[in-house]
């Protein structure tokens, strides 16, 4: 089963993103380009039963300007998918 996180759009420090085959309790995350580490936070959790599903992550405002993409984390913690990158400005 192949996982998938598609962004689609950043406005108003909010991003939108559509997953398919992400189970319950699977985490999607922020990842820095430049650095290739995991933001503590924000933190999406799966909370629907159904493997499909579209959210939204609000950035807070630690959440400086560069290239980040999104990485959706099976429940195990172990890396299923990854978007495009994306610039915050």
């Amino acid at each position: 089963m192949n996982s998938i996180i598609k962004f689609i759009e950043l406005e108003n420090r909010v991003i939108s993103a559509n997953y398919r085959n992400l189970m319950i309790k699977a985490k999607v995350v922020l990842v820095d380009k430049a650095s290739g580490k995991q933001l503590p936070d924000p933190v999406a959790t799966i909370a629907s039963p159904a493997p499909n599903g579209s959210l939204r992550i609000r950035l807070p405002d630690s959440v400086r300007s560069g290239i980040y993409y999104l990485r959706a984390l099976n429940g195990h913690g172990e890396a299923a998918a990854q978007s495009v990158e994306f610039h915050i400005s």
